[in-house]
C-alpha cells in the first residue's frame, strides 16, 4: 500500500473509531494507530477489509496479548464477500453453479479470521447487524466433519445462528472477519 493510501485508510479508521466510541470504551486512537503503523501487514489486512465493504472498527483490547481487536462493523455482511460457500471442500463438492470463491480461502488471503458464534453475538451487542443479510461463522470441527457449516443473522430483534451445508451459497450471505493487531 502506498503512503497516500495508508494515510487515507488511517483517516477512515480514525473517523470511524471516533464516531463509534460505544464499541471501544476506554481505548485511545493514538495507541491503536501506533500499533497499526508498526505493523504494515495488519494494515494491509484492514485495507482489504475496508475495500470489500467491511467497515472494520476496534471492538476490544486483549490485555493478555496487548492486541487491539477489529471486527467488520458494516450494517450488512460486506458486499465484496458475498455469494460464497463456506470452504474449499464445500466449493469442490458442488456439481454445478459453483460460486467464484469460498469464505475460508478469502479470509486467509486477506489475513483475517471468520468470527466465531460467540464473537458474532458479541458484535450484535454493539448494534444491529445483518438484518437483510447473513454471515458465515467459524464452524466447530464436529459440525464441519459432518458436512455442515453455520451462519448468523439478526431478525425480529433477535440474533439467530443456523446451519447449512458448507457447499451452499446465497447472494445475501458472506462473511465477517476479525483481525488482532
Amino acid at each position: 500500500m502506498k503512503a497516500k493510501e495508508r494515510d487515507a485508510l488511517l483517516d477512515i479508521l480514525k473517523a470511524r473509531f471516533e464516531k463509534n466510541m460505544n464499541r471501544h470504551k476506554g481505548l485511545a486512537w493514538d495507541k491503536v494507530q501506533a500499533k497499526l503503523e508498526a505493523n504494515t501487514k495488519k494494515l494491509d489486512a484492514l485495507h482489504e477489509m475496508e475495500k470489500t465493504g467491511g467497515e472494520p472498527d476496534v471492538v476490544g483490547y486483549d490485555k493478555k496479548t496487548g492486541e487491539y481487536i477489529f471486527y467488520d462493523c458494516s450494517a450488512e455482511t460486506p458486499k465484496g464477500r458475498r455469494s460464497v460457500c463456506y470452504d474449499r471442500e464445500g466449493l469442490e463438492s458442488r456439481k454445478e453453479h459453483k460460486p467464484a470463491n469460498n469464505a475460508i480461502d478469502m479470509a486467509t488471503a486477506m489475513g483475517i479470521d471468520l468470527l466465531t458464534e460467540e464473537q458474532y453475538r458479541e458484535l450484535q451487542q454493539l448494534g444491529t447487524f445483518d438484518t437483510k443479510t447473513s454471515s458465515w461463522l467459524k464452524v466447530p470441527p464436529e459440525i464441519r466433519k459432518l458436512g455442515g457449516a453455520i451462519f448468523g443473522d439478526s431478525r425480529y430483534g433477535r440474533v439467530f445462528v443456523y446451519h447449512n451445508g458448507a457447499q451452499s451459497y446465497y447472494s445475501s450471505r458472506g462473511f465477517r472477519g476479525l483481525l488482532r493487531v
